[in-house]
């Protein structure tokens, strides 16, 4: 079955840099998207950025030219690189996988995707 295990994240201040990862293992099918969400106390989980099948990367408006997703397929990796934080951008951040392509009408929507991590922690102070 599918696993999504993250690390990294932590805290740091306004305007300094954070990285998450995301091992992924068991998707049946060579295509498949992955991306990160997150959710701040109190809001609904949003879309940071995805990875579609096809290898094309989206972001979600308020982290375009900060945040970075990038993908290891050998290792089986998604990487999520943030910079110039804020402390907007606080939030328990979720790696989110699918078992086929996304499309990109759905590659930000959390209704595309099936498979969840436990989340890990990020603090902009």
């Amino acid at each position: 079955h599918v696993q999504l295990v993250e690390s990294g994240g932590g805290s740091v201040q306004a305007g300094g840099s954070l990285s998450v990862s995301c091992i992924y293992s068991g998707f049946p099918y060579s295509q498949h998207c992955v991306g990160w969400f997150r959710q701040a106390p109190g809001k609904e989980r949003e879309a940071v950025a995805a990875v579609d099948s096809d290898g094309s990367t989206n972001y979600t408006d308020s982290v375009k030219g900060r945040f970075t997703i990038s993908q290891d397929n050998e290792k089986k990796t998604l990487y999520l690189q943030m910079n110039s934080l804020k402390p907007e951008d606080t939030a328990m951040y979720y790696c989110a996988g699918a078992s086929r392509a996304c499309g990109s009408r759905y590659v930000l929507s959390e209704s595309a995707y099936k498979y969840w991590g436990q989340g890990t922690q990020v603090t902009v102070s």
